[in-house]
């Protein structure tokens, strides 16, 4: 299997541009990017055809998303100058690489990956029985291997989509040239964060609460969130496992008010009100920084465009490489001359 040969240990992910970023972002991806670009030759890309997977049907705000998600990242604490930010759309070998793999991938190892059912089920509104939706961890194989990434750090749900990437490394190297590291997932501990319904955080659900979300609003959401059903009464004792507001504490709270919530929620001394009160007060302390962050990138209209242009023309020559050895190693590239020769006979 090939070795990697990077100075340091290479990593990618990226992010679906569906527009300003929530604390599921924050909590499932960018803390930890932001500890990553410190350690490894950080990849990070804006998966823009991935977005088409369940948005394909109106693009009108695909561009806006980009800048806002990327203004986030930016405001969240990632560095331009320490990783390397790309828009996977502006690379079409990302496109060439997913063609071929879907080439030698069965079809059986696309239907069993969990998260297929997972959306299917909870995005009922939309029609996601499409060749782009099911092939997708395809073209999530290409992101990874066109840069042949050591890691990539995921969720426990996204190591799924690392394993067929494996896969897919460990078939092309078989039936062609070992071209492809097999990368292993890159796990770190994720907070449980979930929305105000109580489900998993996403706009989809619209149950999320954004990084540039002003504190009125972010009081707003909080007051609406679930707690512990069993809790129906201010006097009943709550289990602040089963709360997803006690989710939050753990997150954006100090360790001694998480440690006075985890008890007075068990014995009723704290009313659900109070505790979601408390925990608004330290998300909005939290959330204050990275808002004004963001206000002084977005003074700069070019900024982003700026980073992106500068990221992906860095990144093309990475994959530009890896496409000359792919074509080379399944006899894509005829011999010097030989295409000169076609026709004349």
């Amino acid at each position: 299997m090939p070795e990697n040969t990077h100075s340091r240990p290479r990593i990618l992910s990226g992010m679906r541009p569906t527009g300003r970023l929530h604390l599921g972002h924050w909590v499932g991806a960018l803390q930890n990017w932001i500890k990553l670009q410190e350690q490894y030759e950080s990849y990070y890309f804006v998966a823009d055809w991935h977005a088409l997977t369940t948005h394909y049907a109106d693009t009108s705000e695909i561009q806006d998303n980009i800048r806002e998600m990327v203004t986030d990242w930016v405001a969240a604490g990632l560095d331009p100058k320490k990783a390397i930010f790309f828009v996977q759309s502006q690379l079409p070998e990302h496109a060439e690489l997913h063609l071929l793999f879907s080439m030698i991938t069965p079809l059986g190892w696309l239907e069993r990956v969990p998260t297929y059912k997972e959306q299917i089920e909870n995005l009922q509104g939309r029609d996601l029985h499409t060749y782009g939706f099911l092939g997708y961890p395809v073209l999530q194989a290409a992101d990874i291997l066109m840069y042949k990434a050591a890691y990539v750090p995921v969720g426990e749900d996204q190591v799924p989509h690392v394993e067929l990437t494996r896969e897919i490394a460990r078939r092309f190297n078989h039936f062609y040239e070992p071209v492809f590291p097999e990368p292993q997932a890159l796990l770190t501990p994720v907070p449980r964060l979930r929305g105000t319904d109580g489900r998993r955080m996403s706009k989809s659900y619209e149950n999320s609460i954004l990084l540039c979300d002003p504190p009125e609003e972010v009081n707003k959401k909080v007051l609406s969130m679930m707690t512990d059903p069993a809790r129906k009464r201010r006097t009943d004792p709550g289990d602040p496992d089963k709360c997803p507001v006690f989710d939050h504490h753990k997150v954006f709270s100090p360790p001694e008010v998480i440690e006075r919530v985890n008890r007075e929620c068990r014995t009723a001394e704290i009313g659900c009100v109070e505790c979601k009160k408390l925990m608004a007060q330290h998300l909005n302390r939290f959330l204050a920084p990275v808002q004004e962050r963001r206000k002084t990138i977005e003074q700069d209209p070019k900024y982003v465009w700026d980073v992106l242009e500068e990221g992906t023309q860095k990144a093309r020559s990475v994959a530009q490489e890896t496409m000359r050895e792919v074509r080379s190693a399944m006899n894509l590239i005829p011999a010097q001359g030989e295409l000169s020769e076609v026709g004349k006979d």
